[in-house]
């Protein structure tokens, strides 16, 4: 970790909400005016869109039904763990950008499906930022969890997560129930093997549980609203977290365990906010103490 140079991670399996997140860390970079240099995982996979399908068919021939964006086969791990590696030395680090549809390939200038070159993160920033599939991943090559200062999870329980999956694949995908089926068997292994033991590593957890029945999310009609669910904050080190203004703070909150606060779903924005705000001011402390 830096104390000049610092990391903050945000990790969350596909759909998890991380963007959400991302968008809560904008408004106190904004609010607190903190120039943070912006990386995402997307960026270091391993192979482009057709790539990736001429890969996975390939695969599937040889009887490997499990081929998926999760595991290091398909990720340049060790080019994550050098770019934060660099940046935690030097304030400086690569990446590139992985265009998603036609409204990026517009601004990038690059077709949907492909990344652009890579290219230096902008010089000056007060900290690095990145979202993405993995923040904190550490395998017996790497271990880029080494390098944040601030690692944060973002995950629903298994099966909101399916609907979720579920919902936005069919709506924006055009897929088919059983189409994103296959795709939530295929990419299991790689679920529990290198997503799951992030949640491990990370310094703060965020994980929304619903109150609503989702016995069976393959048949679900809606995903459940903010209203419907109830999310569940662990914090790795308790230690200096401030407990009971926290819950002053949020209503009909409630601790579950001593290093854990469950909030109203709707809530989740505030709570983000009254705990990561302090947090990044101390980073941006500790660094600007050193000029």
């Amino acid at each position: 970790m830096s104390r000049k140079h610092p990391i903050i991670s945000i990790t969350g399996s596909s759909g998890a909400g991380t963007t959400s997140v991302k968008r809560t860390f904008e408004q106190i970079f904004r609010r607190e005016n903190v120039q943070a240099a912006y990386i995402e995982g997307d960026a270091f996979h391993r192979y482009n869109r057709a790539e990736m399908r001429q890969r996975m068919a390939e695969e599937a021939e040889t009887g490997n039904s499990h081929f998926s964006h999760f595991s290091p086969q398909t990720n340049l791990f060790e080019e994550l763990e050098k770019t934060f590696r660099d940046y935690a030395e030097s304030g400086a680090g690569m990446t590139r950008y992985y265009v998603h549809d036609q409204d990026e390939a517009a601004f990038h200038g690059v077709p949907p499906g492909t990344f652009t070159e890579w290219q230096s993160l902008p010089a000056g920033s007060d900290l690095l930022f990145y979202e993405g599939l993995h923040g904190a991943v550490v395998t017996d090559k790497v271990n880029v969890a080494q390098y944040a200062d601030l690692k944060i999870g973002v995950v629903p329980v298994i099966n909101l997560e399916w609907i979720q999956k579920l919902h936005r694949d069919r709506a924006a995908r055009g897929y088919s129930t059983e189409a994103v089926t296959d795709t939530i068997l295929r990419r299991m292994p790689d679920y529990i093997n290198y997503i799951c033991p992030q949640f491990a590593e990370t310094d703060i957890n965020f994980q929304r549980v619903p109150t609503v029945d989702t016995s069976n999310p393959f048949i679900a009609r809606w995903i459940p609203t903010a209203d419907e669910s109830m999310v569940v904050i662990r914090f790795k080190n308790p230690r200096g977290i401030d407990f009971p203004y926290l819950l002053s703070m949020l209503h009909s909150s409630f601790m579950s365990r001593a290093n854990s606060i469950v909030i109203h779903g709707a809530k989740l924005d505030l709570a983000m906010q009254l705990i990561l705000t302090p947090l990044i001011m101390q980073l941006i402390s500790r660094k600007r103490s050193l000029k």
